[in-house]
């Protein structure tokens, strides 16, 4: 009977660190992906610096180019860059959560398996055929 709960108590443990670690793969795409569009965005601020106040620019919408004022552009580029650096920061918490919930749960399996040598064996026996 404890056999069973053990092996129970494993394949929880171990559906759990599955989860975890997708979640933080899908974390670490996500802030790879708002670290392209905050570079972008502080690029993108950096040449409309360079521009005198009474160039023309153009936003594109699809495939149209819209004349806007270089205020309008680097306000939401300003915006972008805000907003993506919040983004990351928000994801390395959550991050740094999942990261300690997949500690908590590496411990646990290994304390189950120093509880149970012969759970530890069928596991090796299973993974080596």
């Amino acid at each position: 009977m404890a056999d069973e709960a053990n092996r129970a108590a494993f394949m929880e443990l171990q559906s759990r660190m599955i989860d975890t670690t997708a979640k933080i793969k899908q974390l670490q795409t996500q802030m790879r992906s708002k670290e392209g569009e905050k570079k972008r965005a502080y690029l993108t601020l950096e040449e409309l610096r360079q521009l005198p106040d009474d160039t023309n620019t153009y936003k594109t919408v699809g495939k149209v180019f819209i004349l806007e004022p270089k205020s309008v552009l680097f306000n939401e580029q300003e915006q972008k860059l805000h907003d993506s650096e919040s983004a990351i920061a928000s994801m390395q918490t959550s991050k740094e959560y999942l990261e300690k919930q997949q500690g908590e749960v590496e411990n646990n399996i290994r304390e189950l398996l120093q509880q149970d040598p012969g759970l530890a064996r069928q596991i090796l026996s299973m993974t080596v055929q």
